[in-house]
């Protein structure tokens, strides 16, 4: 049933013509790059999540689903591009290569690939020089307590399904 509901979900982001300004463009152009990451996370899916909730864990996670809708499209660019970054590099390290499929792992990495490169171009085309350095500290203490969590579970299935079920929940709100 849910992959139904996502499967109409894009569908309706595939046939809207997004009109505006080319910023609005660029993050309809997320939206849709985050609908595939999360599908291609859900793809990832190894073992089923109840044998492993035992195993989970709050990673403190600083932002709440309202906090990211409300950001300022500047802040919103200033969240998204450490995100995409460190979820890359928690994915390319030889012990998440041993842990996933490796063509549905090369597929997400290209579709994260894809939407840092989307949010330079729009962070040149802005011509600004932000200051994202308090956002960039957050992120960063987030996605280490994630490699920390982890490493204590010297980096078994389950360990990696609970940080795949989380990256999928925080992709979903980006």
């Amino acid at each position: 049933m849910a992959q139904i509901h996502l499967w109409l979900v894009a569908g309706v982001m595939l046939c809207s013509s997004p009109a505006g300004t080319l910023e609005e463009i660029l993050l309809w152009i997320h939206r849709g790059d985050n609908l595939r990451v999360f599908n291609l996370l859900r793809q990832l899916q190894r073992s089923p999540p109840y044998l492993c909730l035992d195993h989970r864990n709050d990673f403190k996670f600083p932002w709440n689903r309202g906090t990211i809708t409300q950001m300022q499209k500047t802040q919103r660019t200033c969240f998204q591009h450490p995100m995409i970054t460190h979820i890359v590099n928690l994915f390319t390290t030889q012990r998440s290569l041993a842990a996933w499929d490796h063509t549905l792992l090369s597929q997400l990495l290209s579709s994260l690939h894809h939407s840092l490169e989307d949010l330079e171009d729009l962070e040149q085309r802005e011509g600004e020089n932000r200051d994202c350095s308090n956002l960039g500290i957050l992120v960063r203490k987030y996605f280490q307590r994630i490699h920390n969590y982890l490493r204590e579970k010297k980096y078994s299935a389950c360990a990696w399904e609970v940080v795949r079920v989380e990256i999928t929940l925080r992709v979903g709100i980006m």
